[in-house]
């Protein structure tokens, strides 16, 4: 069994009032690696008392499904015998009301461009990694969101 750790850390700032619920919802999240990275909820979320600069959890949460996947089919395609040089995605989420106050990003659309060296995958052996890819991936495997993978197939 593998562990996964996260710390995150925030503040009320000088000036800012919690219980009338205006205050920064700017923090920090520090990984075992040494990597901060500066965090927010949502402007989408609490408007002017986001960070918008900073990365959201829902943004966080597409990145997660996008770069598993990338990391799982670049493997498999390694192991088909294709050698891929480059891989870029523009990952989209929607978040939904699923229930009267409740909401959910509810589908991520990946949209993988790979450039290859020598002979690329067929459209049906490109379906193929990107579905045995999806199937292999720890994050998807996590999530109950729709995971649609939106790839040119040629």
């Amino acid at each position: 069994m593998a562990k996964y750790t996260a710390d995150i850390a925030w503040a009320l700032r000088d000036g800012e009032d919690f219980a009338k619920g205006r205050y920064s919802r700017g923090h920090v999240i520090s990984f075992d690696g040494g990597l901060i990275v500066p965090a927010s909820a949502s402007p989408h979320v609490v408007g002017k008392w986001a960070v918008p600069e900073a990365v959201d959890p829902e943004e966080m949460f597409v990145a997660a499904l996008s770069n598993c996947h990338m990391l799982t089919f670049l493997h498999k395609a390694r192991l088909a015998g294709f050698v891929a040089t480059a891989y870029a995605d523009k990952a989209e989420g929607v978040m939904e009301e699923i229930a009267p106050g409740r909401m959910a990003v509810t589908r991520v659309w990946l949209r993988p461009a790979i450039t290859w060296d020598g002979p690329a995958p067929s459209g049906d052996q490109l379906a193929e990694l990107h579905h045995a890819a999806h199937e292999e991936c720890f994050i998807a495997n996590s999530v109950k969101t729709e995971v649609l993978i939106e790839a040119p197939l040629a």
